[in-house]
């Protein structure tokens, strides 16, 4: 059972076991970015906060961001991960509104501002709700475990974002994690890219495990951990 907890009186995130989903709601139209792991009827969740026209955004296609996309005719996603999306299964492809970076969607009187975020997986994306000084970073920045390996991760990508991302910091004080601690500062992305360094150059050591029959490494930091290539 999914819980709604209200961040202010336009914005709300959807609890949905260890992955979190966000409504905003503008003058004219809502908008969900991600529709949750086991909340298919992520849609109604929504009417049930609002009776604003409700569309759909996802950060990206992993499937623990997607499960109620099928109730969307359209959606808003990177193109880049038509590759993610189609691992999954999922008949939709031809549903996708594609979006990119300096995209913006406008709920009516409430701007939103894309930003391309590869790495985790080839299209994430962020979503600047500058007004707020709120940054929706999807699974890219938390405070938790981040999944780095499989063919959809690269970690030297993931860093170039992070870099990328730290050229909006003058515009946003926090960020909205989809997974971890909510919410997290923005000085957060500073240390992850210093994590995501020290993999990549193999000054840090890893502690062999499984997840889900895939061996790896654990990498774990005082302020997250990331999930890597054994």
């Amino acid at each position: 059972m999914a819980d709604i907890i209200k961040i202010d009186e336009k914005t709300y995130r959807i609890e949905d076991g260890m992955v979190r989903f966000f409504l905003l709601l503008g003058e004219e139209k809502a908008l969900l970015i991600d529709s949750g792991m086991n909340t298919p009827d992520a849609k109604e969740i929504a009417k049930s906060i609002t009776s604003l026209p409700i569309e759909l955004l996802n950060t990206h296609a992993d499937r623990d961001h997607i499960s109620g996309n099928s109730s969307f005719d359209k959606f808003y996603m990177s193109p880049g991960e038509l590759e993610n999306l189609g691992m999954k299964g999922e008949d939709i492809v031809d549903r996708i509104v594609p979006v990119k970076e300096g995209d913006t969607i406008d709920l009516g009187n409430r701007l939103l501002e894309i930003i391309d975020n590869p790495g985790h997986t080839p299209g994430s994306i962020a979503i600047l709700d500058a007004e707020r000084r709120v940054l929706i970073g999807g699974d890219a920045i938390q405070d938790g475990n981040i999944f780095m390996f499989g063919n959809q991760r690269n970690i030297n990508d993931y860093v170039k974002s992070l870099k990328h991302i730290l050229e909006f910091k003058d515009r946003f004080d926090t960020v909205y994690p989809s997974h971890g601690s909510f919410p997290v500062s923005s000085d957060l992305i500073e240390k992850l890219i210093e994590g995501a360094q020290a993999i990549i150059e193999g000054s840090v050591i890893g502690e062999d495990m499984e997840l889900f029959g895939n061996p790896i490494k654990l990498y774990k930091f005082p302020y997250a951990g990331f999930y890597g290539e054994r």
